[in-house]
């Protein structure tokens, strides 16, 4: 077994997960960089990680595919020797305004579900075995505040968030004491994803917006959630099954 911890962090190219990749290097973790499509952005990541000292790989695998979960796992193992913790950031949505329910069809649950929901399981089974072996195995789950409010860019990935919400609860109780398994919960973070349905113009009145009525007058940042899920994966020792919001205190006046 390799003598620094390791983690894997699916959906780690860009935003959340590759600040989280960054974190974890930071403070002294080998990184296995996953990703789906960005193969450009995951090895500049991994780049970064190494200046930190640490080894860090980057890997191509969907998560909605159990045969590419699995073989993440075998590829961490084969390379690190140990898997210490698993974030769960990959997620995909479909933009659909709540009030039109023709917006939504089957399809975009189905896609929406396989990979936010059964392709989080899928890599939490393939890796479990691992971090069992590693002792005080962590995983984090990225979901997100729209499984507590019901909104967000379209119910059918509201919903997969409350299902992985309430998987998380479920696999702490059954992985302990040996996992701890907790999930992170973002507002609105000021990443790139929300530019798949805004241009530069209105995300910056959009933010505008959010900040003015947030009580913490701010938005968070991929750092603020990175950090968080770095406390619950290695300082967090007593925490499972929970479910933390970092929203700037945005749900309290919705």
């Amino acid at each position: 077994m390799g003598s620094r911890k390791s983690v894997i962090i699916t959906g780690a190219g860009s935003g959340i997960g590759a600040a989280t990749a960054i974190t974890f290097a930071a403070n002294g973790y080998d990184v296995a960089v996953n990703y789906s499509r960005n193969r450009t952005g995951a090895n500049e990541i991994v780049e970064q990680c190494r200046t930190a000292g640490v080894d860090a790989v980057s890997i191509r695998g969907d998560i909605a595919e159990d045969d590419d979960c699995r073989t993440i796992a075998d590829m961490v193992m084969s390379r690190f020797g140990r898997i210490d913790a698993l974030v769960n950031n990959a997620g995909v949505t479909r933009q659909a305004p709540a009030e039109d329910l023709e917006a939504s069809n089957v399809g975009d649950f189905d896609a929406i579900f396989r990979v936010n929901v059964a392709g989080t399981y899928q890599m939490i089974r393939a890796a479990a075995p691992h971090l069992r072996q590693a002792g005080l195995g962590s995983i984090v789950n990225v979901s997100s505040d729209s499984a507590l409010s019901g909104s967000g860019s379209s119910l059918a990935y509201a919903a997969s968030k409350g299902a992985l919400n309430t998987m998380t609860r479920g696999l702490a109780r059954t992985l302990s004491p040996a996992i701890r398994v907790n999930a992170v919960c973002p507002g609105f973070v000021d990443t790139t994803w929300a530019l798949a349905w805004h241009d530069e113009a209105s995300y910056r009145s959009f933010k505008a917006e959010l900040i003015a009525k947030a009580p913490l007058k701010s938005m968070p940042e991929a750092t603020d959630i990175a950090e968080a899920i770095f406390w619950l994966t290695d300082k967090a020792h007593c925490v499972t099954g929970q479910c933390m919001v970092i929203d700037s205190g945005a749900g309290l006046v919705e």
